[in-house]
């Protein structure tokens, strides 16, 4: 059974990535004919849906990388185009302390990058200009970035959904795309039920299920890469500790790990979240501890990058999965930052899961990864500052269809 026809393009995945990718492709050709296609039964379910809502000024990223790039341009993109639909963000900056010697030269080398990376407004401060911004922070030293600001990016995706239907597009909700096959005139896409759909070009943007994407269109680069899904839990604040933290305060990242371990974001709503961790997801979509695939633990388990980086980080591995189940360790983390927190001021709160490539050898991939052949372009890695860098992305990407596919 056809779907509204043949297409120009199919998207699959109705995240905040794919959303931008059909916005931006309507708006450079509007007479395609294309389609979202959602596994879900509503759009931005998970990635987009769960994160802390933090949009990245850019200070982590290597300069000259994908992600620096299309983060700053992303950043502005974003800013603009909320202002345009009234949909309200704030720049409440961010506080990356340093809270002994020993992070001084990291602190100092995360300056440079964001330098490089063209972050405005940089402030390197001590203790006293500290209080000012975070009264009940402490540490030695910090890197204040004015401009980093918070969003609800589910509205954000929500608001992009409304701009493709508004210009023609379609979107598909409770469409799980299970095959995509070849032929002459196209890619058929095909769901279990027996849907089908005829698209000159593919554009695969499906976060958790992206390497499973991959290969069902046979990409070349598909058993290279395994997406790795990590569970973050959060803790929030009761209202009456919200005035412990005006903004972002963040540690000192550790370039070994792609993940900048717990910090306090507060958020579009006013609440104050704290984390998250970062562990091992059971399953893809395993926002709880008791969520359980066997399908895709046993693919994690079974990958050699995976065991390959488990027995690199063991120590790191099992300090997170202690915090994980201890709430006193949790704490002790956080006191680190705000030592007038207390434990009855911590109350469990949401989780998110983060699509993290991972290479055979074991290392994660760091970068954008954007690539694709034939008749398809695939997202294969696109973690933090995605969200930020949304429609920088689905620019990217809608030129490099236009020119591939000759759209």
């Amino acid at each position: 059974m056809s779907v509204d026809g043949d297409l120009d393009v199919a998207i699959v995945g109705g995240g905040i990535v794919g959303l931008a990718t059909a916005l931006r492709l309507l708006q450079e050709r509007p007479a395609l004919r294309l389609a979202v296609l959602e596994k879900e039964a509503e759009l931005a379910s998970h990635q987009s849906g769960h994160n802390s809502g933090v949009i990245h000024a850019g200070l982590y990223y290597p300069p000259g990388s994908l992600k620096a790039r299309l983060c700053r341009e992303g950043k502005a993109e974003l800013e603009a185009y909320c202002a345009s639909r009234g949909i309200p963000f704030e720049r409440i900056g961010k506080l990356v302390v340093a809270l002994d010697e020993g992070e001084l030269v990291r602190l100092d080398g995360l300056r440079e990058r964001a330098v490089a990376n063209r972050v405005p407004g940089l402030e390197v401060v001590g203790p006293e200009r500290m209080r000012e911004i975070e009264p009940h922070v402490t540490g030695i030293r910090a890197l204040w970035s004015p401009t980093t600001g918070i969003v609800d990016f589910r509205r954000v995706a929500l608001a992009y959904a409304d701009d493709v239907r508004a210009a023609g597009g379609s979107i598909r909700t409770s469409w799980p795309v299970t095959t995509i096959g070849d032929r002459p005139d196209g890619l058929v896409l095909r769901t279990a039920g027996g849907e089908e759909l005829v698209a000159r070009a593919v554009i695969a943007c499906a976060g958790l299920w992206a390497d499973r994407v991959a290969a069902l269109t046979g990409d070349a680069g598909a058993g290279a890469l395994r997406i790795v899904p990590f569970r973050g839990d959060y803790y929030t604040l009761t209202p009456d500790a919200r005035t412990l933290v005006r903004g972002l305060v963040y540690p000192v990242p550790d370039p070994r790990f792609p993940f900048l371990g717990v910090h306090f974001t507060k958020r579009h709503d006013g609440e104050v979240w704290a984390g998250p961790n970062a562990v091992l997801a059971f399953a893809r979509d395993g926002y709880r501890r008791r969520d359980v695939s066997v399908r895709d633990l046993a693919e994690v388990l079974s990958f050699p990058g995976f065991l390959r980086l488990a027995a690199r980080h063991l120590g790191t591995g099992l300090a997170e999965m202690w915090r994980d189940i201890s709430k006193g360790a949790y704490v002790r983390e956080l006191q680190r930052y705000v030592p007038a927190i207390r434990p009855d001021q911590l109350v469990f709160g949401p989780s998110g899961v983060r699509a993290q490539a991972l290479a055979r050898d074991g290392t994660l991939v760091d970068d954008f990864d954007l690539a694709g052949s034939g008749r398809v372009l695939h997202v294969r890695n696109a973690p933090s500052p995605a969200a930020t860098a949304s429609l920088s992305i689905g620019r990217t990407l809608a030129e490099r269809a236009i020119a591939r596919f000759g759209l």
